[in-house]
């Protein structure tokens, strides 16, 4: 087992000088396979001081620069992309094949497209008499999850290094590895000391030590919404400056004409990548009534498909969940659902003999009350909900607390987007169009505040500056 004692902390690795040694665990072979030692409050101190120093230079450092030194940290994980996808596929449980496409390419591709973005933001404009400048909100406390764990790094860390801010990152201590290979990659970019810092704990610990630290002046979490609902309280305190991507129990709502068979398959794909294990998956099927028996029977036929087994074959479809306590929440939620009335249209599948699995599973005659139609599952669980007309189709889909995400399936995009609009959800995908990293991505209601990725999420960063000047300065000479 590899045992790591480092931090990353004003542009040098020191011992971290913490009480425990967290370990990581294999979602497959249930084995150790690492141990992480936890900052103390000394070692959070310190990371949040390198990078309120750090600040001051790097605030103010030429945007073309900044720009620079963010495409090298791109090109150095890109030289770290094998290693980055093996030990995610091992802490999450993605099977390997897609970890190399999703947990890896896909976030390193964002370090040079947010740097490109970069370029298009108005940094000055004149407004009237007044020059509005963008500028940095300051030290950013960036705290992060474990399912995506470098993507969800990367939509912070990328944005806020290019607005000029400096940032003290605190990973997931369930999958913090790829953090770290991160904190090897950025060593390597030569970018200057304390802009970035790496410190490693539990939320209750580590991530509220940093969150209260009085020179943070900014915290961007991506996690639960009891995490979320932590956070802000403590930031309110000092009146922090909260960015928040949190839960969500996304609705795909199929209309009355659409090919049923593309959604079924599209939903069920959302709903099982990585395991359930994302945030914008499509859980809740919504299906006119008329079409509900032939919708389970097309969802269970496909869900045979998602075989289980070892993220590392090229031929399994379907990986273990992050831990035992994971995988005993999703079965435990799903036993719920049938105690209050759901039923199985899936059947049996057999599972490995060791890696926390659960079995792909769709529950039909789920009625919106119900808590699997309400929570957020987290696992490769897909409710089947009948609806009776639209109406009632956008009442059910926006009938939660959350609203991260959404999808819309008609006849034609034309006929889609009246009820696309309707939806109280930050991105909705309408029959089937891609994922864009582009595009602002965040939710409504306990689903977060704030927006991530494309130009928004640099944005977020960043805080408008009115010079007002008398009309004369103007003035063609």
């Amino acid at each position: 087992m590899k045992i790591h004692d480092q931090l990353f902390i004003d542009g040098a690795w020191r011992t971290a000088t913490g009480d425990a040694e967290l370990q990581v665990t294999d979602s497959y072979t249930e084995e150790p396979f690492a141990s992480y030692r936890t900052a103390s409050p000394a070692d959070v101190d310190a990371a949040v001081r390198a990078a309120r120093a750090a600040f001051a230079a790097w605030s103010v450092m030429p945007l073309p620069e900044r720009v620079a030194a963010v495409r090298r940290v791109g090109q150095a994980l890109r030289e770290r992309s094998g290693a980055i996808a093996n030990v995610i596929s091992r802490e999450v449980g993605m099977p390997l094949k897609l970890a190399a496409r999703i947990q890896a390419a896909a976030p390193i591709a964002a370090w040079e497209l947010h740097a490109e973005l970069a370029t298009q933001i108005e940094w000055e404009e004149r407004i009237g008499h007044s020059l509005v400048q963008q500028v940095a909100v300051g030290v950013v406390a960036c705290i992060t999850p474990w399912n995506y764990p470098l993507h969800q790094v990367t939509a912070k860390l990328a944005p806020a290094l290019l607005a000029g801010c400096t940032v003290v990152l605190k990973p997931s201590e369930l999958a913090p590895s790829s953090a770290f290979m991160l904190a090897e990659a950025i060593e390597a970019a030569g970018l200057p000391p304390g802009v970035f810092n790496l410190v490693h704990g539990t939320g209750p610990e580590v991530g509220e030590a940093l969150v209260k630290h009085p020179e943070v002046d900014m915290v961007s979490l991506t996690g639960s919404t009891a995490a979320g609902r932590r956070v802000a309280a403590l930031a309110a305190a000092d009146i922090k400056r909260v960015a928040l991507e949190l839960g969500g129990k996304s609705a795909s709502v199929v209309l009355p004409g659409a090919d049923l068979a593309a959604a079924v398959k599209a939903t069920l794909a959302s709903c099982y990548l990585n395991s359930g294990q994302t945030c914008s998956a499509t859980t809740r099927l919504l299906v006119p009534r008329a079409q509900a028996t032939q919708a389970a029977h097309l969802a269970a036929e496909l869900s045979a498909q998602w075989k289980p087994g070892d993220p590392a074959d090229p031929a399994t479809r379907l990986g273990p969940l992050v831990s035992a306590a994971q995988r005993a929440k999703v079965r435990a939620m799903v036993q719920a659902a049938l105690a209050a009335g759901a039923e199985l249209a899936t059947s049996d599948t057999p599972l490995p003999a060791h890696g926390f699995f659960v079995a792909p599973t769709v529950l039909k005659r789920v009625t919106p009350d119900m808590a699997i139609a309400r929570e957020e599952v987290f696992g490769p669980v897909l409710a089947l909900i009948d609806y009776d007309d639209e109406d009632d189709a956008v009442s059910m889909a926006n009938g939660t607390e959350y609203g991260l995400a959404a999808a819309v399936w008609a006849a034609t995009p034309a006929a889609a987007l009246p009820v696309a609009r309707r939806l109280r959800a930050g991105q909705v995908d309408i029959n089937g169009a891609p994922f864009n990293p582009q595009a602002p991505f965040g939710g409504f209601k306990r689903s977060g505040i704030g927006r991530e990725n494309g130009r928004a999420g640099i944005e977020e960063f960043l805080e408008p500056v009115s010079l007002q000047l008398p009309a004369t300065y103007f003035e063609t000479p």
